[in-house]
C-alpha cells in the first residue's frame, strides 16, 4: 500500500507537502484561482448579504424566520469561516420580533458568539452571548444541555474567566443534566486557568460514569499542566494518549504548540513540527496560522517568521489566512497581519484587488491615516490593490468617519486620482440628518478646495432639502461663501422649483438673462411634475412659450417643434386616466393657448397624443390638441379484447366454430393470448401448428414473445421471418423486438441480433425511455456474461443507428471489462468512453478494484487523467471514496485533509447515499468523521445522513451517540435532523433530551401503511412515473387524508407528463380534503401552460389571476405561452386583461415589456387591423427610446411571427413604421430587428436594400451579437451568421462573429467547415478567444481530428468565465 499511495503524485498538486500521496507538479495548480482571489476582495457590506434560499409556500412562519436565519448564517460561515457582527444582530432583532424564539434559534445564535466573530474583541463577544441568552430566555426560550455547551464552548474560545462549579450549579438550578461534552468543556476551563486539581476532579467522575476522554480533554489537559507550570508533564500527556488508545490529532498538537508559543519557545516550536512531519508526514497550515496568533500574542513576534516559512500561501487558505489577518487587526496586531497578506502577493491576476477586506477592517478600527497610507502605498507598489484609497475612502464614508473621508480625498487630489461629486454625497447626507448646515457648508468648500464642481444631482438631492426654497438656499450659500455659479447650479434651481410646484419660479429663471443655455432634457421631468401639481394655465402656457421660443432650450437637434411636441407627449403620458379626466378643461384651454402662441408639433407626437387621449376616455380633447398639429396630411398607408379467459372453455369454443364451419379468427387469437398467459409454450405452438391457415399477426407477436422467454431462439426467429419478415412494411411492436435481441445476444447470433436493430431503425419502430432501459438491459446482460465482443458490437449498433444514447448505455462497456477482472482494459474503456461520448464511468467501482488490487501503476493512469479531465478536486474526491469504500481510513483521512480541498455537496450527497442504500454504517461513519474540517461542509447534512441509516436499521443507540457528536462539534442541527432524531428516539421508548421542533401537520404522525404508499407516491413523482403514481392515489381515495406537499408533488408531475384530466382531478381532492388549499407557483404555472396546450385558455386566465391574488408569481414560460397563444388567436380582449394584471410585475416575472406589447400588436395584425397594430406600437417605441423605465423597445417578435405566416402586408406595413422611427427618430433597434428577420428568413437582397437605406442600424451593436450568440445556440443556424458576413463585414466583431460562426458548424457535426473557418480566421491575423480555441479543440478530438494547435490549459468554465467577464466590462 506504500507503493500505492507514493503514485498518487499529480492528483497532491495542491500540497507537495504531503509526500506519502504525491509527487512534485510540473506545473502548479491553479484552475480555481479567480474564484479564490474572489475573497480578499469582497466587500464588506457583501460578506453579510448571503442570499436567502427559497422556501416553502406552506412553512409557518417560526419554521421561515429559522430556516431563513440558519441559511445566512450557515453560508456565511461556510464560504468564508467567519460571522459579520451586523448580520448576527440583524438575525438576533429578526427572531426577536417573532415574540416565540425556538430552541435551535436561540442555539444558533449563542454558537455565533465565539471564534466566528474575529472582527470582534473577546469581551465584547461575551457580553453579546449573554446579552442574546438573557433575551432569549425572557422570551420563552426553553434551555437544554445543548444550550449550556453551546455557551461553554464561547467562553473559551473567547477565553472568557468564570466559575466552572458556578455553572453546573446553574444547571443543577435549571434542571439541565450536563453530558460528556458539558464535562469535557469544564475540563478545558479548568486547564485554561492551569487548575489540573480541578480538571482532575471531573476527569474522575468522567471515569466513574464510565464516560470516553476523548482527544480534546487530553488536548485541554496539555495546556492545563503547560499554564500551571509543569512543561514535563504536558509533553507525557501524548505518551499518555497513545497508552490508552487514543492516537494524538491536529488538536493535541496545536495545544502543545500554543503552550510553547506562549512560553516563546521557539526552539521547542520547531522540534514538534519536525517530529511531527516525520511521523503525519505534514501539519495543516490552519493550525500552523493559530501558532502565528499565539506568538503575536504572546508577544513574541520575531518566531514568526520561521512558521509563516513552513506554510503554503496558496489561494485554497485564503478563508483561512483572511480570518487571521483580522483577528490580528482587532488585537492591535496590524503590521503582522500585513505580512501575512503580503504573503499572498503571487496569486494577483487579471487586476483583481487583494486585501480590501484588510483595509475595511482597518479603517473600522480607526487606524491613523498615516498607517493607512502606508499600507496603501505598499499595498499598490505591490500591485495586490489598483485602488487602495478610493476603496478606503468608499469604507470611511460607509462608516460615517467623516474626518477621515476628507483626509482619504486630500490624500486622493495629492497623488492625481479624479475625485466625483457622488464621493461627498454620504457626508452631505450625515450633516443633513444632524440638521448641521456649517458641516454642510464646510463640505461644499472642501469640494470646491479639491476642484470638485456640484452637479446638478448634489445641489437638488443634498443642499436645497436643507432650506426651504432656492433663493434661501442661494442666501444662504452666499452669506457662507459657498456660492459658486455653475450650469448645474442652474438647472437644480430649475428642477427644484419645478419639482415642488412653483412655477412662478421656474419661470422667473427660464426668463432670467443670467441663466446659461440647458437643453429641456435635463429638466423636462421635473417640469411634468410641476404642471402635474398646478391648476394654473396661464403659467403652463407662458413657460410652454418660452421654452418653444428661446434658443437657450433647444440645444440640439431637430429643435423646438420635437422637444415641446415630446414635453406634452411625456405630460399626457405621465397622467393616469382619472388625472387626464379631472384636468380635461384645463388641458383644453392649455392646447388653445398654445394655438394662439404659434406653436405646433410634429405629425409622429401628435398621433400619440391622440391615442393617449383616446385611452384616457377624453376624445372630446382630440379635437382640440389637432390645434397643434402642424397642417399636413397624416401619414395613411393602405396594406390591401383483452380479457382472460378460460383455456380448456376457449378450446371448446374453437372446435365448435371450425366445426360448424364459423370464422374462428378472434377465438384463436383469444385462445393464444390465454396460453401465453399461461407461459405454456408447447401447447401454444401445438395450437398453432393445427390452425396454422387462421393465424393472424397478433397471435404470431404474442408466440415470438413466448419463445423469447423461453429461450427458444429458433423458433422465435422462424416465426418472426416467416410473418415479419426485414422487407415487410409490417413491425412487431418495440418489446418484441427487444426480447428477440436479448435472446439471440444470449445464444451467441450476433449478426441476427444486429440485423433485428437495423431492422427496428428502417421499420421507424418507437423508442421510449423504456426501450432504452431495455437496450441497457441487455447490454448489462452480456457484460455479466464477460462476452466483450457482444457488448461491443450491439453497443456500436444502438448508438450509430441513433437508436438511443444515454450515459448508462455505455456504462457495460466497462463492466464486461470489470467482471473478467481485466483492469488495463476496463480503464482504456472508460478513457475511450469519455472521448467518443464525453461520460466518465464506473470510475468508482475501477478505483477500487485498482486499489484492492493494489496496481499502483494503473491507479496513477487513472488518476492522471480525472486530474487532467476534471481538475484535483475531483481526483482527491473519487480517490477518498475509494480509500473509504475498501476501508482504508488512514490513506482516506491524508487525501481529505489535502490543504486547500473544499467540500463538494453533490459529491458528499452522492457517497452518502451510497452507503445509505448499501446499509454501510461504519464507511458513513467514517465518512463523517474525516470530513470534519472540510472547508465549507455542511456537517448538519453530514449527520443527518447518518440519522438516516440509523432510522433503516431501527438503531436508536447509535442515534444518541450521533447526537452527542453533534454536541462536541458544536453543529447547530436544523429542524429536520431534529425531527428525524427525536422520532428514532421515541419510536425505541427512549426519553428525547432537547425541544421538539414543531412541524406542519404534513410532518407529522408515525410511518403507517398509508404513509409508506404516500412516499412511494411521492418517489414514483420523481421517477417521472405520474400515472403510476396516479393509479395509488386513486385506490387510497377514502382511506385516508394526503399531506399537503404529496397534493403538489403528484399534480406537478401529471402536469409535467401532460395528464392535464388526471391532475385537476388530484387538485379537486386536495382542495375537498384541505381547508384553502392552493397550489404553489410552480404547480400553478406547469398547470396554466397545460391548460394553453389544450386550448382552455379561460381556464388559464383564471388560474393566473388566483395566483396574483394569492401573491404568487407565475414562471416565465407561462406567462410567456399564454401570451403568445392569445397573440396568435387574435384575442384582444384578455390581452388587454393579461397586460392589466401583469403590469407590476413583469419584472419580478422576468417577461421583457416587449412581450406584450408585441402580442397585442400580433393580435391587432390577426384582426387584419394594421393601422391599429401600428398606432398601439409607435408611440410606445418611441416613449422606449426615450425612457429607459418603459422598456418596449424591440419588435423581433411580431416580425418573426408575420413573416413565417407569410403576412406579407403587415410585414411591409411593420417595415415602413421601423424605418420611419429610424430617419424621423433616430431609433434604430426596430428597423434592425427587421433586417435581422430579412437574414433570418434568407431574403438577402431585402436585407441589403435595408442596409443601404438604414445604414445606421449597423450601430445596434448589442443588438447584432445577441443575434448571433442566438444563432450559435441550435443546430442549422450557419447560414445566417455567414449572410451577416456577407452584408456588413465591416460592422461587426470579427473575432465574435467567427466565434458564433464555427461554433454554428460544430453544433452541426461539420468538420470540414469547421477547419475551414479555422484556417480563414489565421489567414485574416484574427486572434480567436481562448474560450473559442478550447471548444475547437474539444470538438476536433471528440472526432478523432489533430489539434492544429496549443490547446488552452485551464477548463472550459474558466474560459466561459473569462468570456463572460469581458462581455460585462465591454458593456
Amino acid at each position: 500500500m506504500a507503493a500505492l499511495l507514493s503514485s498518487a503524485g499529480r492528483l497532491r498538486a495542491l500540497c507537495p507537502r504531503l509526500l506519502p500521496l504525491l509527487r512534485p507538479p510540473a506545473v502548479p495548480a491553479s484552475r480555481n484561482i479567480m474564484y479564490q482571489i474572489r475573497f480578499l476582495t469582497v466587500a464588506p457590506q457583501q460578506e453579510g448579504s448571503v442570499k436567502e434560499e427559497p422556501i416553502s409556500e406552506i412553512q409557518t412562519r417560526r419554521t421561515w424566520q429559522f430556516d431563513w436565519a440558519l441559511n445566512k448564517l450557515d453560508n456565511s460561515v461556510r464560504k468564508t469561516g467567519r460571522i459579520p457582527k451586523v448580520l448576527l444582530l440583524k438575525i438576533f432583532h429578526e427572531i426577536c420580533k417573532t415574540g416565540c424564539p425556538g430552541s435551535n434559534q436561540t442555539l444558533l445564535l449563542l454558537r455565533s458568539c465565539g471564534a466566528l466573530l474575529p472582527e470582534v474583541l473577546s469581551p465584547e463577544r461575551t457580553q453579546l452571548a449573554h446579552m442574546i441568552w438573557d433575551k432569549m430566555k425572557e422570551l420563552g426560550a426553553v434551555y437544554d444541555t445543548s444550550h449550556y455547551n453551546a455557551l461553554l464552548k464561547v467562553y473559551l474560545q473567547n477565553e472568557h474567566k468564570f466559575s466552572p462549579t458556578e455553572f453546573l450549579a446553574k444547571m443543577e438550578e435549571a434542571n439541565v443534566q450536563p453530558n460528556r461534552v458539558t464535562y469535557q468543556r469544564l475540563i478545558a476551563a479548568y486547564c485554561n486557568e492551569g487548575d489540573i486539581e480541578g480538571a482532575s476532579k471531573i476527569l474522575g467522575f468522567m471515569k466513574t460514569k464510565d464516560l470516553p476522554i476523548t482527544e480534546a480533554v487530553f488536548s485541554s489537559l496539555v495546556k492545563g499542566h503547560a499554564r500551571s507550570g509543569d512543561m514535563k508533564s504536558a509533553e507525557n500527556i501524548l505518551s499518555v494518549m497513545r497508552m490508552a488508545g487514543v492516537e494524538p490529532g491536529p488538536d493535541t498538537y496545536l495545544s502543545l504548540l500554543n503552550v510553547y508559543a506562549e512560553k516563546g519557545d521557539a526552539d521547542s516550536i520547531k522540534k514538534t513540527l519536525e517530529e511531527v512531519e516525520k511521523t503525519e508526514g505534514y501539519l495543516m497550515d490552519r493550525i500552523l496560522m493559530q501558532v502565528i496568533f499565539s506568538l503575536a500574542k504572546a508577544g513574541y513576534p520575531q518566531y514568526i517568521e520561521d512558521i509563516k516559512e513552513r506554510i503554503r500561501f496558496e489561494g485554497e487558505l485564503i478563508p483561512d489566512a483572511m480570518n487571521l489577518c483580522l483577528t490580528l487587526i482587532t488585537h492591535g496586531f496590524e503590521d503582522i497581519s500585513f505580512r501575512i497578506l503580503k504573503s499572498f502577493n503571487h496569486l494577483s491576476r487579471d487586476n483583481m484587488d487583494q486585501g480590501s477586506f484588510f483595509l475595511q477592517h482597518c479603517v473600522n478600527k480607526d487606524m491613523p491615516v498615516n498607517k493607512l497610507k502606508q499600507f496603501c502605498t505598499e499595498l499598490k507598489e505591490a500591485k495586490m490593490h489598483s485602488a487602495p484609497l478610493p476603496f478606503i475612502l468608499r469604507c470611511a464614508l460607509e462608516a460615517n468617519k467623516s474626518a477621515l473621508a476628507i483626509d482619504v480625498m486630500k490624500m486622493m487630489k495629492e497623488e492625481g486620482l479624479p475625485l466625483r461629486p457622488h464621493y461627498f454625497w454620504p457626508l452631505l447626507v450625515g450633516f443633513q440628518k444632524q440638521k448641521n448646515l456649517k458641516g454642510i457648508f464646510e463640505v461644499l468648500k472642501v469640494m470646491h478646495e479639491l476642484g470638485v464642481e456640484l452637479d446638478t444631482e448634489t445641489y437638488t438631492d443634498y443642499i436645497f432639502k436643507n432650506f426651504a426654497d432656492t433663493e434661501t438656499a442661494r442666501a444662504q450659500l452666499k452669506k457662507n461663501d459657498c456660492l459658486f455659479e455653475t450650469v448645474g447650479l442652474s438647472v437644480a434651481e430649475i428642477r427644484y422649483e419645478a419639482a415642488h410646484g412653483r412655477l412662478n419660479n421656474v419661470l422667473s429663471l427660464l426668463s432670467s438673462a443670467s441663466t446659461p443655455p440647458i437643453d429641456i432634457r435635463q429638466f423636462r421631468n421635473s417640469l411634468i411634475w410641476g404642471f402635474k401639481s398646478s391648476n394654473d394655465v396661464h403659467l403652463w402656457s407662458k413657460i410652454t412659450e418660452l421654452l418653444y421660443k428661446d434658443e437657450r432650450y433647444c440645444l440640439t437637434p431637430p429643435g423646438p417643434t420635437e422637444a415641446v411636441g415630446y414635453f406634452l407627449y411625456h405630460l399626457i403620458d405621465s397622467m393616469s386616466d382619472s388625472e387626464v379626466q379631472a384636468k380635461e378643461e384645463r388641458l383644453r384651454q392649455y392646447f388653445h393657448q398654445l394655438k394662439k402662441m404659434n406653436i405646433v408639433i410634429p405629425a409622429t407626437l401628435y398621433s400619440g397624443i391622440c391615442r393617449l387621449l383616446d385611452s384616457s376616455q377624453v376624445p372630446e380633447l382630440i379635437k382640440d390638441a389637432r390645434l397643434l398639429y402642424h397642417k399636413k396630411s397624416l401619414s395613411t398607408d393602405n396594406i390591401p379484447e383483452s380479457a382472460k379467459s378460460d383455456v380448456s372453455a376457449l378450446e371448446k369454443k374453437l372446435e365448435k366454430r371450425k366445426a360448424e364451419n364459423q370464422p374462428i379468427t378472434d377465438v384463436l387469437k383469444q385462445l393464444i393470448h390465454a396460453l401465453c398467459e399461461e407461459e405454456n409454450m408447447q401447447k401454444a405452438l401445438e395450437v398453432k401448428a393445427k390452425y396454422e391457415p387462421d393465424m393472424v399477426v397478433g397471435g404470431y407477436a404474442a408466440l415470438i414473445n413466448l419463445c423469447c422467454r423461453h429461450d427458444n431462439v429458433e423458433e422465435a426467429m422462424n416465426l418472426k421471418e416467416k410473418v415479419f419478415p426485414k422487407n415487410s412494411p409490417v413491425a412487431l411492436d418495440t418489446g418484441k423486438y427487444i426480447a428477440l435481441v436479448e435472446v439471440l445476444g444470449k445464444h451467441g447470433r450476433l449478426e441476427d441480433a444486429i440485423n433485428i436493430l437495423t431492422e427496428m431503425k428502417e421499420k421507424d419502430v418507437p423508442i421510449s425511455d423504456r426501450t432504452v432501459a431495455s437496450f441497457f438491459r441487455v447490454l448489462n446482460a452480456a457484460a455479466m456474461r464477460g462476452e466483450v465482443e457482444t457488448v461491443n458490437r450491439l453497443h456500436e449498433t444502438i448508438v450509430n443507428l441513433g437508436l438511443a444514447e444515454t450515459a448508462a448505455l455505455h456504462s457495460p462497456l466497462i463492466t464486461v471489462h470489470l467482471e473478467k477482472d481485466d483492469m488495463p482494459a476496463a480503464l482504456e474503456a472508460l478513457i475511450k468512453c469519455y472521448k467518443k461520448y464525453g461520460k466518465i464511468l464506473q470510475l468508482h467501482n475501477i478505483y477500487c478494484r485498482l486499489i484492492e488490487k493494489g496496481d499502483a501503476d494503473l491507479l496513477q493512469k487513472v488518476s492522471d487523467f480525472i486530474s487532467r479531465e476534471y481538475g484535483d478536486m475531483m481526483a482527491l474526491y473519487d480517490l477518498f471514496f475509494a480509500f473509504l469504500q475498501t476501508g482504508k481510513y488512514r490513506e482516506a483521512r491524508k487525501v481529505i485533509e489535502t490543504p486547500g480541498l473544499r467540500a463538494h455537496s453533490g459529491r458528499l450527497q452522492w457517497f452518502a447515499k451510497k452507503c445509505i442504500s448499501s446499509n454501510q454504517m461504519e464507511t458513513l461513519e467514517r465518512l463523517v468523521e474525516l470530513t470534519q474540517n472540510l472547508f465549507e461542509c455542511d456537517r448538519d447534512e453530514m449527520y443527518y445522513y447518518l440519522l438516516q441509516l440509523c432510522e433503516n436499521n431501527g438503531d436508536w443507540r447509535k442515534a444518541e451517540a450521533v447526537w452527542t457528536k453533534i454536541q462536541e462539534e458544536n453543529v447547530v442541527p436544523r429542524e429536520k435532523t431534529l425531527t428525524l432524531l427525536a422520532d428514532i428516539l421515541e419510536k425505541n421508548g427512549q426519553v428525547v433530551p432537547f425541544e421538539v421542533p414543531k412541524v406542519g401537520h404534513e410532518d407529522t404522525g408515525s410511518l403507517s401503511a398509508s404513509d409508506v404508499e404516500e412516499r412511494k407516491i411521492r418517489m414514483l413523482c420523481k421517477k417521472n412515473n405520474a400515472k403510476e403514481a396516479y393509479d395509488i392515489f386513486l385506490k387510497m381515495q377514502g382511506k385516508n387524508k394526503f399531506h399537503y406537499r404529496s397534493y403538489t408533488t403528484l399534480i406537478k408531475a401529471l402536469l409535467t407528463q401532460n395528464c392535464l384530466e388526471e391532475a385537476i382531478e388530484v387538485k379537486h381532492i386536495a382542495e375537498t380534503h384541505i381547508k384553502g388549499f392552493t397550489l404553489n407557483s410552480a404547480a400553478s404555472s406547469l398547470l396554466i401552460i397545460s391548460q394553453v396546450r389544450r386550448d382552455y385558455l379561460k381556464d388559464a386566465m383564471a388560474v393566473l389571476k388566483g395566483m396574483l391574488d394569492n401573491g404568487l408569481l407565475p414562471t416565465r414560460p407561462a406567462v410567456t405561452v399564454l401570451t403568445q397563444t392569445l397573440a396568435e388567436k387574435g384575442d384582444l380582449k384578455n390581452l388587454q386583461a393579461l397586460k392589466n394584471m401583469l403590469e407590476d410585475i413583469t419584472k419580478s416575472v422576468g417577461v421583457s415589456a416587449s412581450l406584450i406589447a408585441n402580442a397585442i400588436a400580433l393580435a391587432h395584425t390577426k384582426n387584419n387591423d394594421l393601422d391599429a397594430a401600428v398606432e398601439y406600437l409607435e408611440p410606445l417605441l418611441i416613449s422606449g427610446a426615450q425612457n429607459p423605465d418603459q422598456a418596449v423597445k424591440n419588435i423581433s417578435y411580431l416580425l418573426r411571427k408575420v413573416s413565417e405566416e407569410g403576412l406579407e402586408p403587415g410585414l411591409e406595413k411593420f417595415g415602413v413604421m421601423a424605418e420611419r422611427l429610424a430617419s424621423q427618430f433616430g431609433i434604430y433597434r426596430p428597423v434592425t430587428d427587421l433586417f435581422l428577420q430579412y437574414v433570418s428568413a434568407d431574403r438577402v437582397d431585402d436585407a441589403r436594400s435595408l442596409i443601404q437605406r438604414c445604414g445606421a442600424l449597423v450601430e445596434e451593436k448589442r443588438t447584432l451579437v445577441s443575434f448571433m450568440a442566438r444563432s450559435a445556440s441550435k443546430p442549422g443556424q450557419a447560414k445566417k451568421i455567414e449572410t451577416l458576413l456577407e452584408l456588413i463585414p465591416e460592422h461587426l466583431d470579427m473575432e465574435i462573429a467567427y466565434r458564433y460562426l464555427m461554433r454554428c458548424y460544430e453544433l452541426d457535426g461539420d468538420v470540414a467547415s469547421v477547419k475551414a473557418v479555422y484556417e480563414k480566421t489565421k489567414a485574416k491575423n484574427i486572434q480567436l478567444h481562448e474560450l473559442s480555441l478550447k471548444s475547437l479543440a474539444a470538438f476536433l478530438k471528440k472526432v478523432g481530428e489533430p489539434v492544429p494547435f496549443t490547446e488552452p490549459p485551464e477548463t472550459f468554465k474558466f474560459y466561459v468565465e473569462k468570456w463572460r467577464k469581458r462581455r460585462l466590462e465591454a458593456s
